[in-house]
């Protein structure tokens, strides 16, 4: 890897149609782009329930499948991150949301990347209003 050089890597994309790998390496580089990162490698990683729910209660403790997890595994100036997200979740967000499913996956990846980034958020209502959520939200709407 270069010096200013992003690598993505977008791992079992079939299983978030609509959302196709092409727009999640958009929807990932427009994150780099909105906080100025230029270099790094970062994995996007599609998860079926069961496979995310022992993602989430080996490394969070918390049972069943959630949305998305995210691991900064460096630096969020040249980070190093691997984001996994689960389309099941995302539908039944999608739904509640009112939204396509297609706009809850880019949000969701637009989330990781963030975390990657070194961004956190308040758990409960509060975290609509956080920076995190704000900076999420303007960088979806340019994607969509």
């Amino acid at each position: 890897m270069s010096a200013s050089e992003l690598i993505i890597y977008v791992n079992c994309s079939e299983l978030a149609a609509p959302l196709d790998e092409k727009r999640v390496a958009r929807a990932l580089s427009a994150v780099a782009e909105a906080e100025g990162v230029t270099a790094g490698e970062m994995s996007v990683t599609f998860l079926e329930a069961a496979a995310m729910a022992a993602l989430n209660e080996a490394h969070l403790g918390r049972p069943g499948p959630t949305d998305v997890i995210a691991f900064n595994l460096a630096e969020p100036r040249a980070p190093l991150g691997d984001i996994y997200v689960c389309p099941e979740v995302a539908r039944v967000s999608a739904v509640e949301f009112g939204v396509e499913l297609e706009e809850e996956l880019l949000r969701l990846v637009v989330h990781g990347v963030l975390h990657v980034f070194g961004y956190d958020h308040p758990e409960g209502p509060e975290r609509v209003e956080s920076e995190m959520f704000r900076r999420q939200e303007a960088i979806l709407a340019r994607l969509l």
